[in-house]
């Protein structure tokens, strides 16, 4: 494993391991939330991250193979989210804890068993405006889109 592949595995670990130590404690009245930023429940919204964000090993695995992202602006990619939220508005705890703990550790074994050759493979999607490399993408898509996300879920609760 490079070291730069275990750095972002062990980054990836330990941000999941807070928002699922975090979903765990929502109670019910939690869950029924409001987040201000997405407009969406607390517990559709981490659904989301587990559904969504905690994937991103799959499109990951597209840049090292050398495919062609989908070619999504951020309107269809936020309309693709307003959709699966809306599709998950009821889901349980127990639902949005599944998603994010096995995408969690489906998304953690990929990153550690990535090369530096292949962490630096890049491909573009309208939505990033030009190439990303796979540790930039990742980035993006868990240090600030769902980390975003998660304190949105944090401050609707707090309220």
């Amino acid at each position: 494993m490079s070291q730069r592949a275990k750095d972002l595995s062990d980054r990836l670990q330990s941000f999941s391991d807070e928002v699922i130590a975090f979903v765990e404690t929502l109670s019910d009245e939690d869950w029924g939330k409001v987040c201000e930023w997405e407009e969406w429940s607390v517990g559709a919204t981490a659904y989301h991250v587990g559904a969504g964000h905690f994937a991103v090993s799959d499109l990951a695995g597209m840049i090292i193979k050398g495919e062609d992202l989908p070619p999504l602006n951020m309107d269809q990619i936020n309309e693709m989210s307003n959709k699966q939220a809306r599709e998950h508005e009821g889901c349980t705890k127990a639902d949005a804890l599944d998603q994010l703990r096995t995408n969690s550790e489906k998304m953690v074994a990929f990153a550690a068993g990535l090369t530096d050759e292949e962490l630096d493979c890049k491909a573009s999607m309208p939505a990033f405006e030009g190439e990303v490399n796979t540790e930039q993408f990742i980035g993006f898509i868990i240090f600030e889109s769902a980390a975003q996300h998660f304190n949105s879920m944090k401050e609707a609760v707090s309220k």
